[in-house]
């Protein structure tokens, strides 16, 4: 007998992760709030579609998680119809949201009452990550549980790392978040002055990009920054979600975050420019008007 998946979130991540599931051989059945999203799924992929999160998750052995915040979160499991309303005993769910550590934490409590398992495990790598089956997956949770799921996460991953108990997984995915912010601020400001000073920016990029300041934003992301085109991936106003909730725990745990703090205030500015789906190396557009 197959291994049953169930995937509840069909987005620009979720459905070409839910894809891969399928195209290793697994039985997937999946679920999207609209409805219309599931059925272009199955015209790419092999697989079922449900109308509720329970339906979806029904016998199902790892149930994967991929929606927009806490309470989307909150909604395809707990709510009315919820997927934990129908999973058995001994599956895994494994969530792919970018939550809080507080969502994290109680939904695994829940699960662990009601017998089975709950991993958070945000990803990275974006758009194409997804798509290329080459995200990097950090999770926090039960070492048994990550052992069994680790298989099925490969699908989709290229790194997969259990980081601690629960919540630890979205606490990595905020440490993530924040250096990106950082990084894509100064690749901004470095190919702003490079213009400035007259300099051939793409030679210049080549050079440095050997050295220290080498980046995975650098090498994918200058030459569309030159080009102010910001439509390859993660949206400015998911960005600002993620680094509210890493500035809404750095303000429990008393880290500080005063370079977090100022580019979320940039990203606040792309949006009043209506850049919110922009992706997030549109900082660059702020320094270039």
């Amino acid at each position: 007998m197959s291994t049953k998946v169930c995937f509840i979130g069909l987005g620009v991540m979720g459905s070409p992760m839910a894809g891969h599931l399928s195209n290793a051989g697994y039985d997937v059945t999946v679920y999207n709030r609209t409805a219309e999203k599931a059925e272009n799924w199955k015209q790419t992929y092999k697989g079922s579609s449900a109308s509720t999160p329970a339906d979806a998750a029904r016998d199902a052995d790892f149930i994967f998680a991929c929606v927009g915040n806490d309470d989307d979160l909150r909604e395809v499991t707990i709510g009315p119809g919820g997927a934990f309303e129908s999973v058995k005993a001994g599956a895994v769910f494994v969530d792919n949201t970018t939550t809080s550590a507080i969502v994290a934490r109680e939904l695994s409590a829940i699960a662990e009452e009601k017998g089975f398992s709950f991993l958070d495990a945000p990803v990275s790598g974006g758009q194409a990550g997804a798509e290329n089956g080459k995200l990097t997956v950090m999770i926090g949770g039960n070492e048994a549980a990550f052992e069994k799921a680790v298989p099925v996460i490969e699908s989709f991953a290229a790194s997969v790392r259990l980081l601690g108990p629960s919540g630890f997984g979205q606490l990595t995915k905020m440490v993530n978040q924040v250096c990106i912010a950082g990084l894509v601020q100064a690749l901004s400001e470095g190919i702003h002055f490079a213009k400035r000073a007259g300099l051939d920016v793409e030679k210049v990029m080549d050079v440095i990009s050997k050295g220290a300041a080498q980046s995975w934003q650098m090498e994918n992301r200058f030459a569309t920054m030159m080009n102010n085109e910001f439509e390859f991936g993660f949206a400015v106003d998911w960005m600002r979600k993620d680094l509210g909730i890493a500035m809404k725990e750095a303000g429990k745990n008393g880290a500080m975050l005063p370079i977090t703090e100022i580019v979320d205030g940039y990203y606040a500015e792309i949006q009043e420019m209506g850049g919110n789906r922009w992706d997030t190396s549109s900082l660059i557009a702020l320094l270039e008007k």
